[in-house]
C-alpha cells in the first residue's frame, strides 16, 4: 500500500468537550491521501471513546502509557508518520475544509518552502468568533516572519504544514514547556530552513482560559526572555553560533528589560 501525501499529527489529552469537531474537521478535507495519526497522551475524560466511534480507515490512533506532556507526544508523532509531509493539528480547533488541499498544492508549488502556515480566525471555548491575532497578519513574508521570529511568535502551530525529514531532524524540546512551538521556529530559522506563511484564514484557533496563550499575557516579557535563553543554550552547546542567534539574545535582554520595568510599575501601584 503506498504511503500517504501528508500525514497529520494530533495530540490531545482530556480533549472531549471538542475532540468531535476537531476530527470532522480533518475527515471532511477536500484533500483525502493522508494518515491521521491520533495520540493520546494518557487523557482520563472520554476522550478514547469519542475517538472509538470512528471507523475512518485513515484513522490511526496511538495511546501513551501515561501522560508524558506534549513535545514527547509530538515527538512520537513524527516518528510514527508515513508521510513525506507533516500537517499539525489540535483537538480543540477546526481546519477549515481547503486547508489541507491549499496548503499541499501550495508546498508542490514551492519547494523552497521548508515548512508552510496560515492565518487563523480565533474563537473562544463555544466557538464564538474572537477576532485574530495581530502577530499573526501582520508577518506573512517569508523575510519578515524570519525577522520578527527574534522577537516574538508569529506562527500558528496548528496551522502548519512541513517537510518531515527537517521535523524529524530538530524536533521538539522538552525543557521548552509549553513554548515547544516557538522554540521549533527559532531553530528552524537558525539551522537556515524556510518558513513560509498563507495569508489565508485555514483553520478556527480556539483560546480556552486555561490556554498559554491566555497565561502568557500575564508575564509575556519574562516568558519570552526564558524561551529565547534556553534556545540561544541550545545553539551554543552545540557550537552553533549565527545572526539570528545574536538578535535573539538581544531580544532577550529586552525582554528582561521591559519584564523587570512592568513587575517594579506593578509594585509601585499596589503601594
Amino acid at each position: 500500500m503506498p504511503a500517504p501525501a501528508v500525514s497529520i499529527v494530533m495530540p490531545l489529552y482530556n480533549a472531549g468537550p471538542f475532540l468531535s469537531e476537531a476530527i470532522d474537521s480533518i475527515l471532511q478535507q477536500h484533500f483525502t491521501d493522508f494518515e491521521f495519526i491520533i495520540l493520546n497522551d494518557g487523557s482520563t475524560d472520554n476522550s478514547e471513546s469519542i475517538i472509538h466511534r470512528y471507523r475512518d480507515e485513515r484513522i490511526r490512533y496511538l495511546r501513551n502509557d501515561q501522560n508524558r506532556g506534549l513535545a514527547y507526544t509530538l515527538n512520537r508523532g513524527l516518528r510514527e508518520a508515513a508521510a513525506p509531509l507533516i500537517a499539525r493539528m489540535d483537538a480543540d480547533d477546526i481546519s477549515l475544509p481547503e486547508r489541507l488541499q491549499v496548503q499541499y498544492e501550495y508546498m508542490e508549488q514551492h519547494p523552497e518552502a521548508d515548512l508552510v502556515a496560515a492565518v487563523v480566525e480565533l474563537m473562544d471555548a463555544d466557538g464564538k468568533p474572537m477576532g485574530y491575532w495581530k502577530e499573526d497578519h501582520e508577518h506573512t513574508e517569508p523575510a519578515d516572519i524570519q525577522s520578527f521570529l527574534a522577537e516574538n511568535n508569529c506562527i500558528a502551530h496548528p496551522t502548519v504544514m512541513a517537510r518531515k525529514d527537517i521535523m524529524l531532524s530538530l524536533g521538539y524540546q522538552e525543557e521548552q514547556g509549553e513554548a515547544e512551538d516557538y522554540d521549533l521556529w527559532l531553530r528552524w530559522v537558525s539551522a537556515g530552513y524556510s518558513i513560509h506563511k498563507i495569508n489565508q484564514v485555514l483553520l478556527r484557533h480556539r483560546i480556552l482560559p486555561k490556554s498559554f496563550t491566555r497565561q502568557r499575557q500575564r508575564n509575556v516579557f519574562f516568558k519570552l526572555a526564558g524561551v529565547k535563553a534556553r534556545f540561544i543554550w541550545n545553539e551554543v552547546s552545540h557550537h552553533r553560533y549565527n545572526d539570528f542567534m545574536l538578535m535573539t539574545g538581544l531580544m532577550a535582554l529586552a525582554d528582561l528589560a521591559r519584564g523587570t520595568g512592568k513587575a517594579v510599575k506593578k509594585i509601585l501601584q499596589a503601594s
